[in-house]
């Protein structure tokens, strides 16, 4: 079964969780403190860019102050009003006073790029057409590539009075410390387990929700993902593939290709979530936290050949390994190599 598909007033308002940081915003705004740039931070999956979108919205709208509300009903103040222009201008993504800026997507190499900094300041400019803001938003920020992030620099040491940006980041320890001392810091968190496993009841059906939580590492909004385009059914496949090759008898560079396509970096993370349980199982056999509950038993056979310290050793290698995934290196290489590392951690002895 898919997830149920958020309606277009769910996906630009917060979640339940954030609501703490909504009312930080809110209070902000309406004492007039908000910072000329914002960095929000935090794992994927837990409502970071609704967070952003609703700051957006209700900045940019002409009546806030809507009590439309979180989901599952909690009121919130502050929020855009949602019925006029500027609010249908944001709905349809043709406001002219809110700008994002990404990737290219015709590039390989997932960077932003120098051309989309300079094209923001030089074409787009950063003054307000419509109102009395202007909001740019740098999503995902730790993809500007040097030359980029040097431009958006400038622009922060002379900010705009008038220019809101709003840097969104998964791993913002990757952005230059230039950048990040010139934001202010907005780090937000996963909810807990009971939260998330409330919010979760009704969208998965019969799916089981804390499974998906697992998997999504604590992130609701992630965990829905895994509903949809068949990403079930291949971290099965990829299991079957990482269990055959630790155990020897599969072929690590045939089994290669399966993991560069069509999400490689998917492909890292489970693979990482996998290293991850073995190495808990390894140290305690009873371990009840595992990133993969349905996969307990076949790990922790799995566990019983592999020795601990070359499977931290080859654990470090994942986590470079999905760092780097999303550049433009070879993806069916790199797995060939990661598979083959993990081919070696299976003892041969006593």
């Amino acid at each position: 079964m898919s997830p149920a598909s958020p309606s277009p007033a769910d996906a630009r308002r917060p979640p339940p969780w954030l609501q703490p940081a909504w009312e930080a915003l809110t209070r902000a705004r309406a004492a007039g403190r908000l910072p000329q740039a914002l960095l929000v931070s935090g794992p994927a999956g837990i409502g970071k860019r609704r967070l952003v979108v609703a700051l957006a919205d209700a900045l940019l709208c002409s009546a806030p102050g809507s009590d439309r509300g979180f989901d599952r009903g909690s009121g919130a103040a502050g929020l855009a009003c949602g019925a006029c222009t500027d609010c249908h201008l944001l709905e349809i993504g043709n406001h002219p006073d809110c700008v994002t800026v990404g990737p290219d997507p015709e590039a390989k190499s997932g960077e932003i790029r120098i051309d989309a900094i300079r094209d923001l300041i030089e074409r787009e400019g950063l003054t307000p057409h419509r109102g009395r803001r202007k909001i740019v938003i740098i999503d995902p920020a730790h993809q500007l590539n040097r030359a980029a992030a040097n431009g958006l620099l400038k622009t922060l040491e002379e900010p705009s009075p008038t220019t809101l940006l709003i840097l969104i980041s998964e791993e913002p320890s990757r952005l230059p410390a230039t950048i990040r001392s010139r934001c202010q810091r907005l780090a937000l968190a996963p909810p807990g387990e009971a939260m998330a496993l409330d919010w979760l009841a009704g969208r998965v059906a019969e799916q089981e929700p804390r499974r998906l939580l697992h998997l999504a590492h604590g992130a609701p909004l992630r965990a829905l993902t895994y509903l949809v385009d068949g990403r079930l059914e291949r971290h099965e496949t990829l299991f079957v593939s990482f269990r055959g090759v630790l155990a020897g008898v599969r072929d690590p560079v045939t089994e290669a290709k399966g993991w560069s396509e069509p999400e490689p970096r998917l492909s890292c993370e489970w693979l990482a979530g996998w290293v991850s349980d073995l190495l808990r199982l390894t140290v305690d056999p009873a371990c009840r936290w595992l990133v993969d509950l349905d996969r307990r038993q076949p790990l922790l056979e799995l566990a019983q050949g592999v020795a601990l310290e070359p499977a931290h050793h080859y654990m470090r290698r994942v986590f470079e390994a999905r760092a780097r995934v999303e550049s433009t290196l070879n993806k069916q290489l790199l797995f060939e190599s990661l598979l083959i590392g993990l081919a070696r951690l299976r003892r041969t002895g006593p």
